[in-house]
């Protein structure tokens, strides 16, 4: 999935951690973000891996567990 920054992005399935996007990345519960919250890339990093902020923190995640968002209205 290609991504910029600004896009907005949800994940497509539970993670079993997420890894903060801190200048000291951090380990971090994955019950921080829910699968149907609506998150913004902020940062794009080597290796197909994104910094995505949602409401309760940025953090660092691949593009493959990434999906656009393409609704603007929740349901």
């Amino acid at each position: 999935m290609a991504v910029s920054i600004g896009d907005q992005v949800r994940l497509l399935r539970a993670q079993p951690y997420l890894k903060s996007a801190d200048p000291m990345p951090m380990l971090r519960p994955p019950d921080l973000v829910d699968l149907d919250e609506v998150g913004t890339v902020t940062a794009l990093h080597p290796g197909e891996t994104v910094a995505v902020r949602f409401s309760r923190g940025t953090f660092l995640l691949g593009t493959d567990a990434l999906t656009p968002s393409d609704d603007k209205a929740s349901s």
